[in-house]
C-alpha cells in the first residue's frame, strides 16, 4: 500500500472530510488521518448533540404550555436518560452516514494521533503519509480561565455537560457567547435554574447591539439571571456544589458551574511548529486563499483566525479542495457566513452589525429598518416575539441581516442570498413570500425599506 498521496488530511472534523470528499471527488488521491472518530467535535460534542439537547427542551417547553394552544397536557418529569438516548442516536445516525459516505469515496482513513512529521509528511499509527499538498484541520477544545480548574464533576465543560444523567437543579454559566446561551436555554427549559456570568457588557457580544437586548428581554421573561458586566473572580467547593464570587464580590450557589468561555485552536504538540509552520497565539494564520506560510500546506476551520462556525470549516475544506485541483474558486467572504444561536429565542444574522457598517462605511450613509414578527401571522401562531433588522447602505446593498425569534434559523438561509449577492431592497422587496410564513417578515422589511411599507408599524 502507497502512503504517498495528492492530499493529507489532518483532522476528521467538518472542515476535514469536507476537503477529503471534495478532494476525492475531483479524482485526487486522499489520506484523512483522526485520532477520535469522523465528525469531530461538531457531530460528536458539539452542534449535533446540543440542538437535540435544544430540541428536548423545546418538546418539554410545549408540553408545560400546551394550554395556551387548548391541548390538554402534563409535564409529569424528564428523563434525562432518555434524552441522552435520543442525543444519542442522533449522533450515530449522522456517524454512520459519514463513514459511508467515506467508504464510497474510496478515501483512506488513518486512525491514530497525527503529527506533522515533515512540511509535506504525517505521522500516524505507524504509517508516515506523504502528500503533495497538506490540509491542517485540527479543530478546537473547551477554553478555561487562569487559574480556574475544571474537574469534570462540579465544574464542567460542554463535554461533560452533554454526558449529564441528570438535570442540574441549577447551574452558574460561566461566558455569555453562543455555547453558554444555548446550554442555559436548554437547561431552563429541562427545569433548571440558570444564572449567566458575563464579563462583557452584553450577551452574544458580537451579535448586533439590538439582537443582544432582545435575546437578554426574551431571557429575563424566561427566568434566566444574566449578570451582565460582571467578570468572575473564582469559584469554591461547598456541600451542595458551588459557590461563585463574581465582581463586587457576589456569590451565587449552584449545583454545577459550566465553563464557556470559549473555545482555543488545537495546534500544540503536533509538529506545527517544528516543521516551520507559523503561529500566532496558537492560531495558525492564512492568505484569503488558506495557504500557510509553507508552499501546499493549507489550514482550515477552528485554527484559523475567525468565527469558530462547523459551516465555515465545511466551507473552508470545499476551497481548499478545489484549489488545490486547480479550479481557482472564489474567496470566501468571512462576513457573508451565517451565524446562528440556537437558544429560544433563537439569534441568526449575516453580514455586518449596524456598529460595524457605520465604521466601515460611515454614520452618515448608513440606515436600519427593524420589522417586529409582531406584524407576522406565522409568528404570532407560533406565539414567538422578536425582529427582522436590516442594515443597508444608502443608495446601495443590504450589508447587514439581524433576526430574533423562533425558528429563524430558517431564514438566514435567504438571508445569506441577500447579503452574498449584494442585493438592493428594491431587489428583494419584488420577490413574493410564501404566506403565512415567518420568511415574509424580511420580504416585509425589504418592503418599508424601498417605502412601500404594508404590515409594518412604524
Amino acid at each position: 500500500m502507497s502512503d504517498e498521496f495528492d492530499v493529507v488530511v489532518l483532522g476528521g472534523g467538518p472542515g476535514g472530510y469536507a476537503a477529503a470528499l471534495r478532494a476525492a471527488q475531483l479524482d485526487l488521491s486522499v489520506a484523512l488521518v483522526e485520532k477520535d472518530k469522523l465528525g469531530g467535535t461538531c457531530l460528536h460534542r458539539g452542534c449535533i448533540p446540543t440542538k437535540a439537547l435544544l430540541h428536548a427542551g423545546e418538546v418539554a417547553d410545549a408540553t408545560r404550555e400546551a394550554d395556551q394552544f387548548g391541548i390538554k397536557a402534563e409535564l409529569v418529569g424528564v428523563d434525562m436518560p432518555g434524552v441522552n438516548a435520543y442525543k444519542d442516536g442522533v449522533v450515530a445516525k449522522g456517524y454512520r452516514g459519514l463513514q459511508g459516505l467515506i467508504k464510497a469515496a474510496k478515501i483512506t482513513v488513518v486512525e491514530g494521533e497525527g503529527r506533522l512529521t515533515a512540511p509535506n509528511a504525517v505521522s500516524a499509527a505507524g504509517r508516515t503519509l506523504t502528500g503533495r499538498h497538506l490540509v491542517l484541520a485540527t479543530g478546537s477544545y473547551s477554553k478555561t480561565l487562569p487559574g480556574l480548574e475544571v474537574d469534570g464533576e462540579r465544574v464542567i465543560t460542554s463535554d461533560q455537560a452533554l454526558q449529564l444523567d441528570r438535570v442540574p437543579a441549577s447551574v452558574v454559566v460561566l461566558g455569555g457567547g453562543i455555547i453558554g446561551c444555548e446550554f442555559a436555554s436548554a437547561w431552563r427549559s429541562l427545569g433548571a435554574e440558570v444564572t449567566i456570568v458575563e464579563a462583557l457588557p452584553r450577551l452574544l457580544a458580537t451579535e448586533d447591539e439590538d439582537s443582544s437586548k432582545q435575546l437578554e428581554r426574551a431571557f429575563r421573561r424566561r427566568r434566566i439571571t444574566a449578570k451582565i458586566n460582571k467578570p468572575f473572580e473564582k469559584v469554591e467547593q461547598t456541600d451542595g456544589g458551588v459557590r461563585v464570587t463574581i465582581a463586587g464580590g457576589e456569590t451565587i450557589e449552584a449545583e454545577l458551574m459550566l465553563v464557556a468561555v470559549g473555545r482555543g485552536p488545537v495546534t500544540q504538540g503536533l509538529g506545527y511548529e517544528e516543521q516551520g509552520v507559523t503561529l500566532e497565539r496558537d492560531w495558525v494564520p492564512t492568505d484569503e486563499r488558506l495557504r500557510t506560510n509553507l508552499p501546499n500546506v493549507y489550514a482550515i476551520g477552528d485554527i484559523v483566525p475567525g468565527p469558530q462556525l462547523a459551516h465555515r470549516g465545511f466551507q473552508h475544506g470545499i476551497f481548499v479542495a478545489e484549489e488545490i485541483a486547480g479550479l481557482n474558486p472564489p474567496v470566501i467572504d468571512e462576513n457573508g457566513i451565517p451565524r446562528v444561536t440556537y437558544c429560544d429565542p433563537e439569534v441568526a444574522s449575516v453580514g455586518l452589525t449596524e456598529a460595524k457598517a457605520k465604521e466601515q462605511y460611515g454614520a452618515e450613509k448608513v440606515s436600519t429598518y427593524t420589522y417586529n414578527l409582531g406584524g407576522n401571522q406565522k409568528s404570532n401562531i407560533l406565539k414567538t416575539q422578536g425582529f427582522v433588522k436590516l442594515v443597508r447602505v444608502a443608495d446601495g446593498p443590504v450589508v447587514g441581516l439581524h433576526m430574533v425569534g423562533s425558528r429563524v434559523s430558517e431564514l438566514v438561509g435567504e438571508a445569506q442570498l441577500i447579503y452574498n449577492w449584494e442585493a438592493f431592497p428594491a431587489d428583494v422587496a419584488q420577490l413574493v413570500h410564501m404566506h403565512p410564513t415567518q420568511g415574509e417578515a424580511i420580504g416585509e422589511a425589504h418592503l418599508a425599506l424601498t417605502g412601500k411599507p404594508l404590515h409594518a408599524h412604524d
